[in-house]
């Protein structure tokens, strides 16, 4: 997603690649676990369980005629690694090269990250006098993750089943009369399913058989779920937007990049991300329709876990089974 800024930008691509990845200063790490397609890099269990850090060797390209055309100065590529999850952030220069692209090296290491680490990169230049003014962006960023041993950039959402009320995790315990809750506060969002709550609950959604009104309940019981973690998820990824220089909110990373292209054409039909995105924030800070919100996200909720379908599907059943003396 490239932002708006009120002075020239580069409109072309700029793309970062990992050439490769080095542990330790000496091991080269199993190509396997580097994506490019997917912009992602597994770093748990690489055949060396034990490492501090790893070298990442990168090249990066610039719209030439752009950069050539331009009216900036003093250009310079900056490879950045971070993670929210530790504030961790580390910035490399680049050096231009011959063919005209810009390369270099960036370590990353393990004490300062815990999950996924996002690396991209910024160009800036001094453009009307000003230096330091941000003219580009990678549009897509590459993951580095320390948990995951297949390079996939979109996790699923994780589904654990806990007892609210006995269980080993005291913070479910004021939720112990919830079947369920969604967590979003992790790099990968969760449904804790409570074992404790609604007897059979648990047994109904694992079963795939039964009775049409037992399949009926089960349709709908995961479709509520689904419309819970959509919603959210959705008002996670809204809740604490990064802005840029000028206050324009900046699209997340990870889950949350992924929920908002999902969901923004239908919260607020017809406008860019962007655009989209600006509108939200500044209602949330204005407080002025924000409430009036709220039903196109849950309808935008609805859309993406398909609850009319699902009730459709169920109304069906019940009418057959009705008619056939089944149910």
């Amino acid at each position: 997603m490239k932002s708006v800024y009120p002075y020239p930008t580069l409109f072309g691509d700029i793309e970062l690649d990992i050439l490769s990845v080095t542990v330790d200063g000496a091991a080269e790490f199993p190509y396997s676990h580097v994506s490019r397609s997917e912009r992602t890099v597994a770093l748990h269990r690489s055949g060396r369980e034990r490492w501090d850090y790893c070298t990442l060797r990168l090249r990066a390209t610039l719209p030439d005629r752009e950069i050539a055309d331009g009216r900036w100065t003093d250009l310079a590529c900056l490879a950045t690694l971070t993670e929210k999850a530790t504030n961790a952030r580390t910035t490399t220069l680049l050096e231009a090269s011959a063919d005209g692209s810009w390369s270099g090296t960036i370590d990353l290491h393990r004490s300062r990250h815990v999950d996924r680490a996002t690396l991209g990169l910024v160009v800036v230049a001094t453009v009307d006098g000003v230096a330091g003014r941000v003219i580009g962006t990678t549009e897509r960023d590459w993951y580095l993750d320390l948990k995951a041993s297949t390079p996939v950039r979109q996790r699923e959402i994780e589904i654990v089943e806990a007892d609210f009320r006995e269980g080993p995790d005291e913070w479910l315990r004021p939720y112990k009369d919830s079947p369920w809750i969604v967590e979003t506060t992790g790099d990968v969002p969760t449904v804790h399913l409570n074992t404790g709550g609604v007897d059979g609950l648990v047994d109904l959604l694992g079963d795939s058989g039964g009775s049409p009104a037992e399949r009926m309940l089960r349709e709908m019981v995961a479709g509520q779920i689904a419309q819970d973690a959509w919603t959210a998820m959705f008002h996670t990824a809204i809740s604490d937007l990064d802005v840029d220089e000028d206050g324009t909110p900046v699209m997340p990373t990870g889950w949350r990049e992924a929920v908002l292209r999902m969901m923004l054409p239908d919260v607020l039909p017809g406008r860019q991300p962007v655009d989209a995105l600006y509108d939200i924030a500044e209602r949330r800070a204005k407080g002025f329709g924000w409430a009036e919100l709220q039903t196109n996200i849950q309808y935008a909720a609805g859309k993406r876990s398909r609850i009319t379908r699902k009730l459709t599907n169920a109304v069906r059943g019940l009418d057959v089974a009705d008619r056939n003396g089944t149910r």
